[in-house]
């Protein structure tokens, strides 16, 4: 399962997608609007992506988890659109034979898909500032953003 929503995510679904009989390990992550940011108070985030070139990235990036350890399953979900205080704006999902696979191709996956997939967060503060971020570049914003 490889998919950019625009609602709130069903981290059990997606955690289920990966099950199988033969899996002795699932490790489940769920990245989620935090209230603080070092000393900022967050209201919320709202993520933007160009969803053809996402979707192609994350594909390439379950591709390369999958070569890189023996997974059975692996899922990755991506929200865009404005995510609230608590609410998930990633999900992802792997499952293997044993444990240390599945933890360690879950860092790799959440790791990998901040720097490299194109989905941009704009942070908006409590205080009425706001900034768009992206880990590889803080300082970039969006194709089509407008300035608000």
């Amino acid at each position: 399962m490889i998919e950019i929503v625009s609602q709130p995510i069903d981290a059990t679904l997606v955690l289920e997608s990966v099950q199988s009989p033969i899996a002795g390990a699932s490790v489940l992550f769920v990245g989620s609007t935090r209230e603080w940011t070092e000393d900022k108070q967050t209201a919320s985030l709202d993520y933007e992506c160009y969803e053809e070139m996402a979707i192609l990235k994350l594909q390439e990036l379950e591709t390369e988890a999958r070569g890189r350890w023996p997974l059975i399953g692996c899922s990755l979900v991506h929200r865009v659109g404005p995510v609230e205080i608590g609410e998930a704006s990633v999900v992802i999902a792997v499952s293997s034979a044993h444990r240390k696979p599945a933890f360690e191709a879950g860092q790799w996956l959440i790791d990998t898909l901040k720097t490299e997939v194109p989905i941009w967060k704009k942070e908006k503060w409590r205080n009425g500032d706001s900034e768009w971020v992206h880990p590889a570049n803080p300082q970039a914003s969006p194709p089509s953003s407008s300035e608000d």
